[in-house]
């Protein structure tokens, strides 16, 4: 739920926040985040896990980073995000306070409180910003949505259940329900 307070908030408006409170800023409108509940941090963490491992063993140069993970998606101070798992390919974008610029794979777990920000808000600024893929995981619904948002634009939804090709590697693939095994 957005605060109101101010009609436009900055970077610097985050970084001001109570020691523990966190929030996400998006064009000036601050997104206050709620605690994450068990299985979504199983489902980061397994995640995590099976992403990194496959770049480690594939030789890659990517890094997998769970939240709390500062993206700054625009050079500007009006847009700040923490998603669930970045995965960042250009080591420039990196530096000691997060990523500058657009992350390659954005993964996010959708709960009852954040559908509306993550199928839409972030959706559109994700794809505006040069994410090249999003995922969004619900666990409510045990439906994950793949968004392939290089070249076609091209969306898939899956179960669960299935076997879920990542799009910006070639041979990855992850069943959700295997990891939380």
């Amino acid at each position: 739920m957005p605060l109101t307070q101010k009609s436009t908030y900055t970077t610097d408006d985050i970084y001001a926040l109570p020691e523990g409170q966190r929030a996400e800023l998006i064009n000036g409108v601050i997104y206050e985040m709620a605690p994450p509940n068990r299985i979504h941090q199983e489902i980061v963490m397994n995640f995590s896990a099976a992403i990194h491992d496959y770049i480690k063993n594939n030789h890659g140069n990517c890094k997998v980073y769970p939240a709390p993970f500062a993206v700054f998606l625009n050079a500007d101070d009006k847009t700040y995000v923490e998603p669930d798992i970045s995965v960042i390919c250009d080591p420039s974008k990196l530096d000691d306070r997060g990523c500058n610029g657009a992350p390659d794979w954005v993964i996010e777990v959708a709960s009852l409180g954040t559908k509306r920000i993550d199928y839409g808000i972030k959706l559109f600024k994700y794809r505006s910003s040069g994410v090249r893929e999003y995922w969004i995981v619900n666990p409510l619904t045990q439906t994950v949505n793949v968004y392939d948002l290089e070249g076609e634009e091209l969306s898939d939804q899956y179960t669960f259940d299935d076997d879920i090709p990542v799009c910006i590697y070639d041979g990855l693939i992850i069943n959700i329900s295997t990891l939380l095994k």
